[in-house]
């Protein structure tokens, strides 16, 4: 399989029409696009440890999570950052392609992975605006800090942030930074919400509005999703 026929194969299952407008996703840098793909890297992020890791396992490909290329580049140059990752990427001919609010809002994508690794059952989508980002689902009913506990343990983060004092029994989940699904958790019935990252502001709105939140670490709220990649 070329290049071009795994982008195709999966922009076909992982279509960018789920995509946010605001977002910018899919075949980051191709080399050359009918080069035989033998070898992929999958990972969360295209670190400078990533690139090293594909280039040192002669990996054809880096397929991941979050962009590598998010905002305009406005030199190529090999100092440190972008533009430096994507230089030795093309001098090793390695492409890379990033699948990111789209594979968020996919069945079985981001936020279904998280669901299935806390145990949710009965879930159901939830979102606005006609994007469905966020899953919401049920779990045995326990005490806000047990389930703190559950959440920092099952996803491996070294600490966890939790405010509220109601019981846990609906649990929405958004995986990264999910402020603003806050308010669209608690009109969808959760008591609880799991996510990554979230502002000041925002937890200070979650006791406002009466809704446990738990924070667990963007990177731990997004990573099972590379079992399904």
């Amino acid at each position: 399989m070329t290049v071009k026929e795994l982008y195709d194969y999966l922009n076909d299952r992982i279509p960018s029409a789920l995509s946010c407008e605001w977002d910018n996703d899919g075949l980051m840098c191709c080399p050359k696009a009918e080069r035989e793909v033998k070898r992929v890297l999958v990972t969360l992020n295209i670190s400078s440890e990533a690139v090293k890791t594909a280039m040192k396992n002669g990996c054809d490909l880096v397929l991941s999570h979050h962009p590598l290329i998010f905002k305009p580049i406005k030199s190529l140059t090999t100092e440190n950052g972008v533009p430096a990752k994507l230089i030795k990427l093309v001098q090793n001919g390695i492409s890379a392609m990033s699948f990111h609010t789209r594979l968020d809002v996919l069945p079985g994508g981001v936020n279904d992975a998280l669901s299935v690794k806390l145990g949710l059952k009965d879930v159901d989508p939830f979102g606005e605006d006609g994007v469905m980002m966020g899953r919401v689902g049920y779990v045995n009913e326990n005490t806000l800090e047990n389930f703190a506990t559950f959440v920092k343990t099952v996803l491996g983060s070294p600490a966890v942030f939790y405010n509220g004092d109601l019981p846990v029994r609906r649990v929405a989940v958004v995986g990264g930074s999910g402020g603003d699904f806050i308010s669209v958790a608690k009109k969808c019935g959760a008591d609880t919400m799991v996510t990554g990252t979230v502002g000041y502001h925002d937890l200070e709105d979650a006791k406002e509005i009466g809704i446990n939140l738990v924070e667990a670490g963007h990177y731990f709220t997004e990573v099972p999703v590379l079992d399904y990649l």
